[in-house]
């Protein structure tokens, strides 16, 4: 937690609240702390995030373990510890003179930091805007009207804002900043114990604890349907570092902790919604979405969620470039259905997706975004002096 400011001492420079309440955007905000510290001379750094924030210089009051939920009934659940988290965190806008405030994705929290911090006069940079678009147009306003500017990293979200009175940046996506892997295919099928003649099935069941209890058990029979189709298929399950160990203890199949090596590597890959679609799209790795929540969490959000697609990729893309498979649709059997033809290379199916990646790339900017984040809360900090 940080310290508070001795009473009367001087500012030495700028201080930034960064709030970012998932892994990816832990990630995010991590690159985006590094790109301020080299733009805005002297910046102190608070906020919400992970490890790889901390690792960068923020000085956290909470962290991932505390922040990540999924699903509006599991929202509930939790809902004490908001209010008090809430409590906190205003409190230290105040008590630390917060010249500036970055929020970085997580809108349940977010969102209502941003008005808050509109209300008591200290500009915000939402950098990777609420999906507004997707599930409740008519907040686009009000995130518009509570923010002095907006980073989004699609390509089609800025037109949208622009259209309801944001100042709203395309500014790329920060998952192009991500280095590819520094090893060769054959060396991590090595570390891996994984023969790299055969194909490799990588299964994502999420980067939370709530995903993973909802996901594992569907994609591993998904991934036993396909063994016993073909017995040379290989599979790993992609667990991040970060991740409790006690979470994968019943897997059925071995679990990899170089996620990201995993995404890149595997001939094929069964993936949670969110932003691993686009990572995967990105890697170039033929993929399948799967995804399931709650049956409260479902049914408000076919209420309100109003785009075609689930998969950020397919968003992207402006078509069903992979395969989605929700609730009771995503059934171990349909789910290898679809998997299989991506395992073979030259296959119809694996042919359209590798093409549909490319074009993804070329849509999602080229890499600056964390750098082009920092100038604009510089920008904003110059006319705050």
């Amino acid at each position: 937690m940080p310290e508070p400011r001795a009473a009367g001492s001087g500012k030495q420079g700028p201080t930034i609240f960064l709030s970012a309440g998932e892994p990816s955007g832990d990630l995010h905000g991590a690159a985006l702390a590094r790109a301020l510290r080299s733009r805005v001379p002297g910046v102190r750094l608070i906020g919400l995030g992970g490890q790889r924030m901390k690792a960068e210089g923020v000085e956290l009051l909470a962290e991932l373990d505390d922040l990540a939920v999924m699903g509006f009934a599991e929202v509930i659940g939790r809902l004490p510890f908001f209010l008090r988290l809430r409590k906190q965190v205003f409190g230290t806008l105040e008590r630390e003179r917060v010249d500036l405030v970055i929020p970085i994705d997580y809108p349940g929290f977010n969102l209502r930091l941003t008005e808050h911090a509109f209300r008591r006069g200290t500009p915000v940079l939402y950098y990777i805007a609420p999906q507004v678009w997707a599930w409740h147009a008519s907040r686009a306003r009000d995130l518009a009207r509570h923010t002095r500017r907006i980073a989004v990293i699609l390509p089609f979200e800025a037109d949208f804002l622009v259209s309801r009175g944001a100042n709203a940046e395309f500014v790329g996506s920060p998952l192009l900043e991500v280095p590819e892997p520094s090893i060769s295919r054959t060396e991590w099928c090595r570390r891996e114990g994984l023969d790299p003649r055969r194909p490799v099935l990588g299964l994502f069941p999420g980067s939370r604890a709530q995903e993973i209890h909802r996901h594992l058990e569907l994609f591993e029979s998904a991934a036993s349907e396909i063994s016993r189709r073909r017995e040379d298929v290989q599979v790993r399950i992609g667990g991040s570092p970060d991740l409790d160990p006690e979470l994968f203890a019943d897997a059925r199949h071995p679990v990899s902790r170089t996620p990201g090596d995993l995404l890149h590597f595997a001939s094929a890959a069964l993936v949670k919604s969110g932003t691993t679609t686009l990572e995967a799209a990105l890697a170039g790795t033929p993929f399948v979405v799967a995804y399931r929540m709650n049956r409260l969490s479902w049914q408000i959000a076919k209420r309100l969620v109003k785009v075609p697609h689930i998969a950020l990729a397919n968003l992207v893309a402006g078509e069903r470039l992979v395969p989605e498979l929700i609730q009771n649709s995503a059934t171990p059997r349909a789910l290898a259905d679809v998997l299989e033809p991506l395992l073979e290379s030259g296959t119809p199916e694996r042919l359209r997706m590798e093409d549909g990646f490319r074009r993804i790339r070329e849509s999602l900017g080229r890499g600056h975004a964390s750098s082009r984040v920092a100038e604009i809360a510089a920008e904003l900090l110059e006319d705050r002096s």
